[in-house]
């Protein structure tokens, strides 16, 4: 008897979704790499919205932490108010209503808080993680640094947002390469 094959993690446009995790104002001075964090995420939305991948935003007590930030360029969006360290609950509905759906591509802030908790919400659903790690931080960068290995264990793809992008897009000759 052959023994199971692990996912391979293919992202594929069709089934999956993009998630863009509190990235707001009051967090601006105090994430590492901030502005470097923000700028591959936009990439990514900007490819999300290329390839008509679904996108869905958070963002934490924004009564008190603010304002996604504008150069995210969330224009059309409109984030969902949470103040659980996972984006799950709140997005619980949106996620229920994609039986189609396979991975999650996340973003944003911060790793051994929200993305680490979605991360593993997400995995409990049997979905596939691709923790975008050139667009992930936190406050301490070994906070980040044990977050995305023990994402790692628990069964998360740690994934580059080119590794990413050129998985989406899948050959040189797709409409939207350049």
């Amino acid at each position: 008897m052959a023994a199971a094959r692990p996912s391979l993690g293919r992202v594929l446009p069709g089934s999956s979704v993009l998630f863009l995790c509190d990235m707001q104002e009051k967090f601006r001075h105090n994430i590492a790499y901030f502005p470097q964090i923000v700028s591959v995420a936009a990439r990514m939305l900007k490819v999300a919205r290329l390839l008509e991948v679904p996108v869905m935003l958070t963002e934490q007590y924004p009564q008190g932490l603010g304002p996604t930030v504008p150069e995210l360029g969330t224009e059309g969006l409109r984030p969902l108010a949470k103040t659980c360290f996972s984006m799950v609950p709140a997005l619980q509905q949106e996620l229920d209503s994609r039986p189609q759906l396979r991975s999650v591509l996340l973003c944003g802030i911060e790793a051994q808080a929200c993305i680490l908790n979605t991360t593993l919400d997400l995995l409990d659903r049997g979905l596939q993680v691709h923790v975008v790690v050139d667009a992930c931080s936190s406050r301490s960068q070994v906070d980040r640094l044990v977050a995305l290995a023990r994402m790692r264990q628990s069964g998360a793809f740690l994934s580059t947002s080119e590794g990413l992008i050129l998985q989406l897009v899948g050959d040189a000759v797709h409409p939207q390469f350049k």
